[in-house]
């Protein structure tokens, strides 16, 4: 019996359900092995992208060029410009998350009502924000053409301004088939069939002496490398096997397919986290209106998914970083 008495008395020493170790409540801890965990797993997956980045540097795609899009200004460039601004409604969520928090140490269930409202607005806003941003990767702007041994390239004016594939193409009557691999057309098969052939292409940029080629490859100063007229010929005519439009797992008109697999799943992986953070953040929402920690005499529950936001955020800083910045 004495024994019995002595383990029990050494697991409350331990745990006990109290305020340790380092004065946390067992909640809070495990929210912290759980961000931990989380951080490493990020950090592997910049670290793979920043490795890939480096073997393939000489032809990485310009982030001022992918990320160009700003909703309503169709035809404008506004590099970087959209990507701040969700950039900045993350942060701000987090700042109400902030005063949210306080507000709960304060037992103030109103101000938590409403910091936690504009904090689950500003995340709704960020997440509809990336979907929209993938449909523009995914879309495309200006398409580019593909060389047999899967480099891009892309079109431009004299003067280095990119130019579509609608103002080269000259349409051609027949009938056009889809590559396949069972008819040896192209070297794999293709869902569904481009807005022009790679003929089509040809026969426009032929008769466009104001367009040139540009490559994938960096010059010294870090500019794509844009080929002479008689260049951009031979290449067109001699290499371009496909059209393409828009970015996927397996194409990509702005560089290395590489590139759009790593944005697809580190930013995917990440805008899981912040939906999964809104859903989160709604329950304790409910939760709070219900006055369910009021009654507990405390707003703990805020406080954790509070730590969950504010990881989430800092998290979009080194995306941010990494993928935008660089």
């Amino acid at each position: 019996m004495e024994t019995a008495v002595t383990k029990t008395g050494t697991e409350d020493k331990i745990w006990g359900g109290g305020n340790q170790p380092l004065k946390v409540s067992y909640g809070k801890m495990m929210m912290w092995f759980f961000i931990l965990s989380d951080a490493l797993t990020f950090s592997g997956f910049l670290a793979a992208y920043g490795f890939s980045r480096f073997k393939f540097i000489d032809s990485w795609p310009i982030a001022d060029e992918v990320f160009n899009h700003f909703p309503f200004l169709h035809g404008v460039d506004a590099p970087m410009y959209y990507v701040a601004l969700m950039t900045f409604i993350l942060i701000f969520s987090s700042v109400t998350m902030v005063l949210a928090v306080d507000a709960g140490h304060q037992m103030k269930q109103k101000k938590v009502i409403i910091y936690m409202f504009w904090t689950i607005i500003g995340g709704l806003i960020f997440v509809g924000s990336q979907a929209w941003e993938w449909k523009n990767f995914i879309k495309g702007e200006y398409g580019a053409v593909e060389t047999k041994a899967g480099q891009i390239l892309q079109f431009v004016d004299t003067e280095g301004h990119r130019v579509g594939l609608e103002e080269i193409a000259d349409p051609q009557e027949g009938v056009r088939r889809q590559h396949l691999e069972k008819n040896g057309i192209w070297y794999e098969a293709e869902d569904d069939l481009p807005t022009y052939t790679i003929d089509e292409i040809r026969a426009g940029f032929a008769k466009r002496n104001d367009v040139l080629i540009r490559t994938q490859t960096l010059t010294e100063e870090g500019e794509k490398t844009i080929l002479s007229r008689e260049e951009s010929l031979k290449r067109l005519q001699n290499d371009a096997v496909g059209i393409v439009e828009g970015a996927n797992l397996v194409h990509n008109e702005y560089g290395t397919p590489l590139f759009a697999n790593f944005f697809f799943f580190i930013t995917g992986f990440h805008g899981f986290h912040v939906f999964s953070g809104v859903i989160i953040n709604i329950i304790i929402f409910i939760n709070v209106i219900l006055g369910t920690y009021e009654r507990r005499k405390n707003y703990e529950m805020v406080e954790k998914v509070g730590l969950y936001w504010h990881f989430v955020d800092l998290v979009w800083v080194f995306v941010f970083t990494f993928f935008y910045l660089v």
